[in-house]
């Protein structure tokens, strides 16, 4: 108060200054940055699941920094949801870099950014003595060494600076200021000051004439070290856990992730890369958000569910802790409060799968009332857990009630006998109380369609069609792709692209003119997209739009009407996915490994392409990893049809590898 003026604020209960941030430190007060990070949510929530499965109680802030599982996860190029290294060209410099000490860790993190993204090669290079580490002037090795020669850190250029042209400490932290932020006046006045601190050291004035040019194309970008360190060390930290503890790790990462659907399903589809199983939602193994099984497998928790309530799945996972494990659908009736779990949480959990532990019902048998009735299985379930909770209560304020029976004499309804819902109608339902699908996608009968014939994936698309440009935070912290060249057009601009999906929305409007136009959204594996057709697009490919159907798009990525800097999604053609295969597969490739090869697996190849004639080719090839030597065998006799069975036969046999052309 004696320093600044301060005011109050309706955003605090704490006092405000009324000086801008700017200018605060002329006024002889300290400005600091506190930033918040979900990741460090993320580590903890993940440290409290691995104590309570494993035992394990893990100090995170003193794992050693030398773990070499740790950097075989990041040499592999492994690093979604590993803050700070998840984008893919983080990933590719991964893979090239190879890092095996902390260091380069922090190195990376300061130079993937725009400007010094350019150094990157030669860091890669200079670590692997493919190129030469030189200095400028042989006196900057001692600041310099630690990253090949490269001058990476504002640091640097301050111990420097100090070194060289005899700067004081406040001089280098000015130097620093001003280099950050472009301040040309006093740029220059400093300049004179190090040259001729410089020459008064014995130095050559043209190598530090360059050298101050370096910093000035430098510095506007520098990194922080402390700063790159910090961030390098929690990566550090995520990193350790996802390759000791995986399972734990990204469930962690994903209940950080609910309510962002996109993320979720980005999430989802890497546990599966990396082998990590995600279960659906069980009353009697899920927590209230992701929690992980005595198994190692992930389980989607009760409160990710659409309409069941804190209050319901709080007494739901409380009854299980004091009572243990519910035996079936009726025992679950009878021990919940029926005041908190209502109709409405019961209809939520059966449509997410809550119930499929017990296997006596399927979920349309809830859904669905007999012949001659009026009641579902759920209202009747309701009733019936009412009946026997009064019975219960009468039991216990009679004198002469019944001690054993427990509602033995209450009959238990029956289900109808309904048939299951396919694998459509089931995810359908799942997605809408979910957000997304657990058990499946289905887009899985399509799956081969997806890897072979698509060249992109539609939140790609989406993400180079929506950037306009490229800024620091998206190139540096993307949790996806980096979709577009830094000061560039987007990557995939004018290029051919395909994408498959399935329709989950359309609207059909009128524009002002009185033309219909037709806006629908797409969903793959990895995201979703929403697409126009105006004009004789709608009329062309308009027919295709229903909510549920399965189409395989191609189109090119271009400028949008009268604009250089802002891009669309253009589509040039339209096909249902279930015909793609027939039209587009003209070769199925077998691929056997020489020593897994014998009488029995030629038995099972023979059966199965005998089993599935058709009109592709087909072509063996045999390959001997000892003598690295490949035989390529086109059958003359036998063409084979490209099914999800044939190929889920040849999945079965083991040794077997196929692909499509």
């Amino acid at each position: 108060t004696n320093l600044i003026p301060v005011s109050t604020s309706k955003e605090s209960e704490l006092l405000i200054t009324q000086y801008e941030g700017k200018i605060i430190e002329d006024a002889g007060v300290i400005k600091m940055d506190f930033l918040g990070l979900k990741n460090l949510t993320i580590i903890k929530e993940a440290l409290r699941m691995i104590e309570a499965n494993h035992g394990v109680k893990i100090e995170i802030d003193y794992i050693p920094l030398d773990d070499p599982k740790v950097y075989e996860l990041f040499q592999r190029g492994d690093t979604n949801a590993v803050f700070q290294f998840e984008s893919d060209g983080m990933k590719k410099y991964m893979r090239e870099l190879k890092p095996d000490r902390f260091g380069d860790l922090i190195a990376m993190n300061a130079l993937y950014r725009p400007g010094p993204i350019a150094y990157i090669p030669n860091y890669i290079n200079r670590k692997h003595g493919r190129e030469k580490v030189e200095y400028d002037l042989p006196e900057m090795e001692e600041y310099l060494a630690d990253t090949y020669g490269i001058c990476t850190y504002q640091e640097q250029l301050m111990l420097l600076s100090q070194k060289l042209g005899n700067f004081t400490k406040g001089d280098a932290d000015v130097l620093r200021k001003a280099m950050g932020k472009k301040q040309i006046e006093v740029l220059n006045k400093m300049k004179g000051k190090f040259i001729d601190g410089g020459t008064k050291n014995g130095l050559d004035a043209k190598k530090l004439e360059k050298i101050w040019t370096d910093w000035e194309a430098f510095a506007s970008y520098a990194f922080n070290k402390s700063h790159s360190t910090c961030y390098a060390f929690v990566a550090y930290q995520t990193a350790y856990l996802k390759a000791h503890y995986p399972s734990e790790y990204m469930a962690a990462v994903m209940t950080s992730s609910l309510g962002n659907i996109e993320k979720l399903t980005f999430f989802l589809e890497e546990c599966k890369a990396i082998g990590l199983p995600v279960l659906g939602p069980d009353v009697n193994e899920s927590e209230r958000r992701f929690g992980v099984n005595k198994r190692g497998e992930i389980r989607f928790g009760l409160g990710g569910i659409k309409g069941t309530g804190d209050a319901a799945v709080e007494s739901i996972i409380e009854e299980r802790d004091k009572n243990g494990p519910y035996k079936d659908i009726f025992d679950f009736m009878t021990r919940v409060n029926l005041r908190t779990v209502n109709k409405k949480t019961i209809e939520s959990l059966a449509y997410a799968g809550a119930f499929d532990l017990f296997e006596d019902y399927h979920r349309a048998q809830f859904f669905v009332a007999a012949d001659g009735e009026q009641q579902n299985l759920i209202e009747k379930l309701i009733r019936y857990a009412n009946a026997v909770q009064a019975e219960k209560s009468n039991a216990q304020a009679s004198l002469f009630g019944g001690f054993g029976g427990g509602g033995s004499d209450i009959s238990r309804p029956k289900a109808p006998n309904v048939e299951p819902w396919g694998d459509i109608e089931r995810l359908r339902f799942e997605k809408e109380v979910v957000g997304f699908y657990i058990s499946g996608h289905p887009l899985d009968m399509f799956r081969l369609e997806l890897d072979n014939f698509c060249t992109c994936t539609l939140d790609r698309v989406m993400a180079t069609s929506e950037l306009i440009e490229a800024s620091d935070e998206e190139v540096t912290e993307t949790a996806g792709p980096v979709n577009v060249e830094i000061g560039g057009k987007p990557l995939l601009f004018g290029k051919d692209v395909t994408v498959a999906g399935i329709v989950s929305s359309f609207q059909i409007r009128t524009t002002k003119t009185g033309n219909p136009f037709c806006i629908f959204k797409m969903e793959d594996y990895a995201g979703s997209m929403e697409m126009a057709l105006f004009g004789e697009d709608f009329v062309k490919f308009s027919a295709y739009i229903q909510t549920g159907h399965f189409l395989f798009i191609k189109g090119k990525i271009q400028n949008r009407w009268k604009s250089e800097d802002q891009f669309e999604f253009k589509i040039t053609s339209m096909q249902l996915l279930s015909e793609v295969r027939e039209k587009l597969t003209k070769e199925i490739r077998l691929q056997l490994d020489l020593e897994l090869l014998d009488n029995p697996l030629v038995s099972k190849l023979n059966e199965a392409v005998q089993a599935y004639p058709g009109s592709c080719s087909l072509t063996v090839s045999v390959f001997d990893n000892l003598t690295r030597t490949e035989v390529k065998l086109q059958s003359r006799t036998h063409r084979v049809a490209p099914t999800n069975e044939f190929f889920k036969l040849l999945e079965s046999m083991g040794g077997v590898k196929f692909s499509v052309n």
